[in-house]
């Protein structure tokens, strides 16, 4: 973990090695000044010699300064050092998080994720900062401080000592408690953190129901959880600070009282004697920022854990060795497929799939709720890698392509269609980034889009919101279509992405990709049948298997499943939803 987590700070290696250089240096000016005084008040004060007194004190004002120039420095490196680090974090699991498949994904919830960017980042930041500056500050004018003292009094050291040994048996004893709840705490956070970003990406679907209450509920469950958790480990680490106080004063007053007498039976100076409370509070006050970083970098090695968890999972997906960079056609072979999404699952998803798709052809995929269609589809473009069994596009095992060549080949309009904050123009290019706006126009033209964006007041400069929230459905789904298509594509696959689109929109939509896209292999996945049955061969699904596999005629005589959808979608009055909204 520790590895995983230290190759991040590589460009900031110089600003990590010169922090605690600085604080090293300052602590030294600090220890300096104790001896001085000590000198101030044994040989000027007490002899009257006022030039001793005027050259320690023109000593002091420079070591000062000394002191001050190094803090500076120290809090200049140290911040950039940990800000740094924190970046290179964020920006190491942003790019892994590029990599993974949907099965590595899965392994971790949205909201967990956006946890681990913000939160656990910021805290590792802040314990990296505490680690370069106060932790070594505080060891250093520890122990210095330490020696210091037995070379004026080993006798009022001990007493010291005694308390540095007290202090570490609580500070042992209470760390693994904390330690126990702040590992307990980031899973809390998730559940938060998922419970905000649910309610306000549904919004819309929260009132229409009248579910702000029951919203307010949960999300008021999930952060008393989280303060339940908070409380539990503050309270212990709450105890530091009395138990720090306690042992602060109490050596005071035990090095006050011994160290008078001892200034009585002239067995010690006026002026070690002050040294000795200068060092005395170093220490403890060094006691005190070393318990703090210890607090810090127990809350942050939860957080350590999460992040290295993100940084070191590796993608289920990789390229070969030497992968082909070129799918010379569209053409579609599955052999003998089996797919399960997790390893001990009874029974797979797809069982045995055998069949053959031609370059160009125009393939429905029709079935119910549950059967398989879209898993079937995520194959193709490498989604998932199959159990058993190879996906062949372009003659070609797809695990032998590049992942990119590969996607960039085979264009997917899903069934949650996604546009991104940005103009319309903005996210058509995501299809192709150099696409002229000329382009744009003529692929929005064949998904039927043109007229709607021409009727905005921006036309394709119309600023689009997060998630696509300022259109409807249905032109939400044909700006994702003409994006697909600017890409060209070898194989257009459509999952359900018609479904908001009234049927003569969705026949327009069918008739310009026969006409203006006739090499590139279609996929259309679809529940209605007027969506399909124009296509030249149509599979039916069932339970992850083919039930059927042919043209509309063929398959309305011989299948039993296609003839009851069709019946059950053509009887009575007709389509039900011809000529409805766009």
């Amino acid at each position: 973990m520790l590895k995983t987590l230290g190759k991040q700070i590589k460009d900031f290696k110089k600003d990590s090695i010169l922090t605690p250089c600085f604080m090293v240096l300052e602590v030294a000016m600090e220890m300096i000044i104790p001896l001085m005084m000590a000198s101030i008040i044994d040989h000027g004060v007490e002899t009257g010699n006022i030039s001793h007194i005027y050259k320690m004190g023109i000593y002091m004002v420079i070591i000062a300064a000394i002191g001050l120039f190094a803090g500076l420095m120290g809090g200049k490196h140290g911040s950039r050092a940990s800000a740094g680090f924190a970046r290179n974090l964020r920006r190491a699991m942003y790019d892994n998080i590029q990599t993974f498949s949907f099965a590595n994904i899965d392994k971790f919830s949205t909201a967990g994720l956006v946890t681990r960017m913000t939160t656990d980042v910021t805290n590792i930041q802040n314990a990296y900062q505490m680690i370069l500056r106060m932790c070594i500050r505080s060891l250093i004018s520890f122990v210095v401080a330490m020696c210091m003292a037995f070379l004026i009094s080993p006798k009022l050291a001990s007493v010291y000592l005694v308390a540095v040994i007290l202090l570490a048996i609580v500070l042992g004893t209470m760390i693994p408690k904390a330690m126990k709840y702040f590992n307990q705490v980031f899973p809390k956070y998730d559940d938060l953190n998922e419970s905000v970003q649910e309610n306000v990406s549904a919004i819309r679907v929260v009132k229409a129901f009248v579910r702000e209450d029951y919203e307010r509920e949960r999300f008021s469950k999930a952060s008393n959880a989280l303060y339940g958790m908070f409380v539990k480990a503050e309270s212990i680490v709450a105890l530091n600070g009395p138990i720090m106080q306690t042992t602060i004063y109490s050596c005071i007053l035990l090095i006050s009282w011994i160290g008078a007498k001892m200034v009585v039976n002239s067995e010690l100076a006026t002026g070690e004697l002050m040294s000795l409370f200068a060092y005395c509070m170093n220490i403890l006050m060094s006691l005190m920022m070393l318990s703090m970083v210890f607090v810090m970098i127990t809350l942050s090695m939860a957080s350590a854990k999460r992040i290295a968890e993100v940084l070191e999972e590796e993608s289920t997906l990789t390229n070969p060795e030497n992968p082909i960079m070129e799918i010379t056609d569209g053409s579609i072979s599955f052999e003998h497929v089996v797919f399960n999404y997790h390893a001990t699952a009874e029974e797979p998803v797809l069982k045995d799939i055998t069949i053959d798709i031609r370059s160009g052809e125009t393939i429905g995929i029709i079935g119910g709720t549950g059967s398989s269609k879209t898993t079937f589809a995520n194959m193709i473009s490498r989604i998932y890698d199959v159990t058993e069994g190879s996906v062949k596009v372009g003659g070609r095992d797809v695990r032998e392509y590049d992942l990119e060549t590969l996607r960039n080949e085979v264009a997917v309009v899903l069934q949650k269609n996604v546009l991104f904050s940005g103009t319309i123009l903005e996210n058509l290019r995501w299809g192709d980034e150099n696409a002229s706006k000329e382009q744009c126009i003529h692929a929005c033209k064949l998904a039927c889009a043109d007229d709607f964006i021409q009727s905005f007041p921006d036309g394709y400069d119309t600023y689009i919101e997060q998630g696509g929230t300022n259109v409807s459905g249905g032109q939400k789904q044909r700006i994702c279509i003409a994006r697909a298509l600017l890409k060209k594509p070898k194989i257009l696959i459509l999952d359900d992405s018609t479904s908001a689109v009234d049927t003569a929109t969705d026949a327009r939509i069918r008739k310009a990709f026969r006409e203006e896209i006739p090499n590139t292999t279609k996929i259309i996945i679809a529940q209605r049948i007027s969506s399909v049955e124009q296509a030249d061969r149509i599979i039916v699904m069932e339970d992850g298997t083919i039930d059927g596999f042919g043209t509309h005629e063929e398959l309305l005589a011989s299948n039993e499943i296609y003839r009851d959808i069709y019946e059950s979608q053509t009887g009575g009055s007709g389509d039900f939803d011809e000529g409805g909204d766009n």
